[in-house]
């Protein structure tokens, strides 16, 4: 009998949700006791506090140089923003945190990575959805001719594009919106960049600084490709299997659900600075108690639900550009894995919709707002992170930086070679 979809929503979905956790010997949580309390103490080389790509590579490359490493994580599960897992009525591995694709030009990066998990040759692809009809993103030479309904040259669409750009110099602009009008031209800003923007913002363009954006891309070719580097793809067995096997090493303990600020065991803030080399991958602000001021996030809460069609949206990634529209996009998970069709159900599949906007205090954070006021709180933080005996500060929320998995894997690689090995 046919009851309807079946949703599910995540408010800022890292706090207190238990219902997933990873298995094997090496994800244990902490027994309470004195002689485990001892021994934790005198067997630990460092510690590292977070168990994402960045705190797992640093943890991994110190196992391998044959340091005992613990890894001490918050939430009830391994591997940060990137955890993914099956979703329990389809099998459809679900990227709990929203989608995370794998790119890099790094070879370095490419050749460590490829140690811990195949790829499969997935390409990723967008389209967003303006005023009922499909384009595909970033803008490029299909975008302009089917939203002005013409058959522009490359030559033609630059022109025309730098034509409706010349109404404000991006150099001189006072806001995002002149910034991106100079950069694009009105008619492309307003269709694709305007709504959708001020939904990621909650903000009017208009009132926020030009600085938040420094480009647009506009590819004056078929090209629809997303990312433009030399490697692209998904991990074949997931995320959660490469992340386990990135902490799959007899010197790696992890445990979960063990908080870095709870004083109450052996592993935290109190217990450890100063005692032995940690590494915090955590918020800088927190650490230092908002000391300078709390810095400024943007968050996402995410719609969950299985739906009862065989293809929702024929694709990954679906943007909806118009500001009627409450959510930014609608991920549909089957589709990263076309490999895997044959496992699938034929009759239902998951979508994920996206929601974003400022986080408050009790928020999981996303992207770094980084105000004027940001940056001033930040220069103070790093100024006391430098006096912090033994302490180095990495990964998204330690840096109080975006970085995408690959710039997470390349800067835990050099702040292992360059100052911890």
């Amino acid at each position: 009998m046919n009851t309807g979809p079946r949703r599910r929503r995540w408010h800022h979905p890292s706090r207190g949700d238990d219902a997933s956790r990873a298995t094997g010997s090496h994800f244990r949580r902490l027994k309470r006791n004195p002689e485990s309390t001892r021994k934790a103490r005198t067997r630990m080389d460092l510690l590292v506090v977070g168990s994402g790509f960045f705190g797992l590579t640093v943890a991994e490359r110190a196992a391998a140089a044959g340091r005992k490493v613990t890894v001490i994580e918050r939430r009830p599960h391994i591997g940060g923003n990137a955890y993914s897992e099956w979703e329990a009525e389809t099998g459809i591995e679900v990227h709990r945190y929203g989608a995370h694709l794998f790119h890099t030009s790094n070879a370095t990066v490419w050749a460590y990575v490829n140690r811990f998990t195949s790829f499969t040759p997935y390409v990723h692809r967008v389209f967003t959805t303006h005023r009922g009809v499909v384009y595909p993103l970033p803008i490029n030479l299909g975008t302009i001719n089917q939203f002005f309904r013409a058959a522009f040259s490359p030559a033609q669409a630059r022109d025309l594009v730098r034509r409706q750009a010349s109404e404000f110099d991006p150099k001189n602009a006072r806001n995002l919106e002149e910034r991106a009008i100079g950069l694009i031209g009105r008619p492309l800003y307003e269709a694709f960049i305007r709504d959708y923007t001020a939904k990621q913002w909650q903000t009017d363009p208009r009132d926020l600084p030009a600085e938040v954006i420094s480009r647009l891309p506009v590819r004056f070719t078929y090209d629809t490709r997303y990312f433009n580097d030399v490697w692209e793809g998904l991990p074949v067995d997931g995320y959660t299997a490469w992340l386990e096997r990135l902490a799959d090493h007899p010197n790696i303990e992890v445990r979960l659900a063990t908080d870095f600020f709870d004083e109450s065991h052996p592993f935290s803030k109190g217990a450890t600075v100063g005692r032995l080399p940690i590494v915090y991958t955590g918020p800088v602000d927190r650490y230092f108690g908002y000391q300078a001021g709390a810095l400024s996030w943007r968050t996402l809460d995410f719609e969950q639900e299985v739906v009862e069609v065989d293809d929702f949206q024929g694709t990954p990634v679906m943007n909806y550009a118009d500001a009627e529209i409450p959510f930014t996009r609608i991920h549909e998970f089957k589709h990263f894995h076309p490999e895997r069709s044959a496992s699938y159900p034929p009759d239902r599949t998951v979508i994920m919709r996206e929601y974003s906007r400022f986080a408050t205090g009790d928020d999981e954070p996303y992207y770094p707002v980084n105000t004027p006021e940001d940056r001033a709180r930040l220069l103070a933080y790093r100024d006391l992170a430098s006096n912090e005996k033994d302490v180095r500060f990495g990964g998204r929320l330690g840096t109080y930086q975006y970085l995408d998995m690959h710039m997470a894997i390349g800067a835990a690689l050099s702040m292992w070679n360059n100052q911890l090995a």
